[in-house]
């Protein structure tokens, strides 16, 4: 199994840490380039959009969704 990476994230003004495999993050670091936002941009992105969705979740399955194009 994988270890998780753990990172820190300012969302609406609150830090937010946020533990993905590596993987996800190369996949999601990826798509904030592919988007020109930075990776707390696209991660504020997916915090708006996740409804009731854990944000660590809505991550890994919007990164699912980027390399499934």
């Amino acid at each position: 199994m994988p270890s998780l990476k753990k990172r820190s994230i300012l969302l609406s003004g609150h830090a937010t840490s946020i533990a993905l495999e590596p993987e996800f993050w190369a996949v999601l670091d990826e798509m904030a380039a592919a988007r020109g936002v930075s990776l707390a941009g696209l991660i504020a992105q997916i915090d708006e959009g996740r409804g009731e969705r854990p944000l660590a979740s809505a991550c890994r399955v919007n990164a699912l969704a980027f390399v499934k194009g």
